[in-house]
């Protein structure tokens, strides 16, 4: 697989082309793994397009708004689909809650990457046993540690190829085709949430902030990623 190669072919392709191309050559080996943010709400409404059966799924890391909850039901309403939800192991989770509070994460950078680690990171490597291609909602757009992403990358850690169709999207595109093709997306958007993940991690913002800014709003933004996107 020549990542360069494919990036020049789809240098100016649709991301919808990029997709179906994809959906096509890897069936049954490709995922969406989708936080239910916009951009992944765009990307479950062109794989539901193009090919239904594909796999969508979600980590619920016991933290999560209520909102996002609701989503999930809405999301699966709307397109007759059933995301997969996926766990942290209880005992992990038991464990670390023993030994460093419910709310570790606050006190230093790397009780917070312990908690994501155990919350987040494991059970998504079981979401991915099997994948070849996984399907991410990233843009270059959202923060500074994504600015180098590219469409189609080889993740070396985890050996499997991460397409990220959205990639050069603003964020004004991406709510467009939200509202030009009623894709359900999170009402905590519609109250200053631009990026949402866990609730005690989550903040609103004010307009103008940047959109991961509120996001473990108390760490330095070079640091303000959980490692699912971090080379």
């Amino acid at each position: 697989m020549n990542i360069e190669a494919l990036n020049k072919q789809f240098e100016n392709a649709t991301a919808e082309d990029l997709m179906q191309y994809f959906l096509r050559e890897y069936k049954g080996e490709i995922a969406l793994s989708s936080s239910l943010s916009y951009e992944d709400q765009v990307l479950t409404d062109m794989i539901c397009n193009i090919d239904k059966s594909t796999r969508i799924f979600t980590l619920d890391t016991g933290r999560c708004f209520p909102e996002t909850y609701s989503l999930i039901a809405r999301t699966n309403a709307r397109y007759e689909i059933a995301i997969e939800v996926f766990f942290p192991d209880h005992e992990k989770v038991e464990q670390m809650v023993r030994e460093h509070g419910i709310n570790l994460f606050y006190e230093s950078i790397e009780k917070r990457h312990l908690c994501c680690q155990i919350r987040k990171l494991e059970p998504l490597a079981r979401a991915r046993k099997g994948l070849k291609v996984w399907i991410c909602g990233l843009r270059r757009q959202q923060s500074v540690t994504r600015k180098d992403m590219q469409m189609v990358e080889y993740d070396e850690a985890n050996n499997l190829i991460k397409l990220n169709p959205l990639i050069n999207w603003t964020e004004d595109e991406v709510k467009q085709y939200v509202k030009d093709h009623g894709v359900p997306y999170n009402k905590l958007h519609d109250k200053g949430f631009p990026s949402i993940g866990c609730q005690p991690c989550t903040r609103a913002v004010e307009p103008g902030e940047d959109i991961r800014s509120g996001r473990w709003w108390w760490e330095d933004p070079d640091h303000r990623e959980c490692g699912l996107h971090v080379k």
